[in-house]
Formats: C-alpha cells, sequence, structure tokens
C-alpha cells in the first residue's frame, strides 16, 4: 500500500515469523519492542473488563506503527511512513489480520 514502509508478523516472544519491506533490522527491533506495548494493553484491557484488544496505534515523528493482536499469541505490525495515509492502512490491516488469523 502507498507509504508503508514494512510489515511484520511476530510471534509472542518477538521474533519474526515473516517480514516485508526496507530496513529490515530497525523494523525487526521496533517490532519486538512494540510487542511489549501491546501486551501490556492487553493485560490492562483484560483487568479492567474493557474487552479484547483489535488494535493499537502509535505516531511518531518518523512514522506510525499498526499493531494488530492475532490468535496463539502472535501479532502483525504495519510501519508506515510520515504522511502515510493512515486511516486507509488501519482499515486494509484489518483486513490482513482476518487473512492471517485464518491462516494460522
Amino acid at each position: 500500500m502507498p507509504g508503508a514502509e514494512g510489515a511484520l508478523l511476530l510471534d509472542s516472544e518477538g521474533e519474526v515469523v515473516v517480514q516485508s519491506g526496507t530496513g529490515a533490522f530497525r523494523h525487526r527491533l521496533i517490532g519486538a519492542y512494540q510487542g511489549i506495548s501491546l501486551s501490556v494493553a492487553r493485560r490492562i484491557g483484560a483487568s479492567h473488563g474493557t474487552g479484547a484488544l483489535q488494535s493499537m496505534i502509535c505516531r511518531y515523528s518518523g512514522a506510525s506503527l499498526i499493531l494488530r493482536p492475532l490468535k496463539d499469541g502472535y501479532y502483525f505490525v504495519l510501519a508506515l511512513a510520515p504522511g502515510g495515509r493512515l486511516a486507509d492502512a488501519v482499515r486494509r490491516s484489518e483486513s490482513a489480520r482476518r487473512r492471517i488469523d485464518q491462516e494460522l
């Protein structure tokens, strides 16, 4: 999709299973650290009964990240360049989440 810099599928330990895009080492590191944030957010939601976390968006000056929890502890990270179409990426990442969950 236009503006996407990378996409990662990571396991519950933050290890990359599949990746696409440029900046492989940087994206691997970012994906692993974002997995920690996603895990904490999921635990907080569970302890307060807010229901399952569907997505998390992190915006930084150099990129935006969309995180999508998957079944069995896996998660998906989509990295967008500044100025990327965030709303479109959120919509598309939900479609990707459904397809990946079916394959897991």
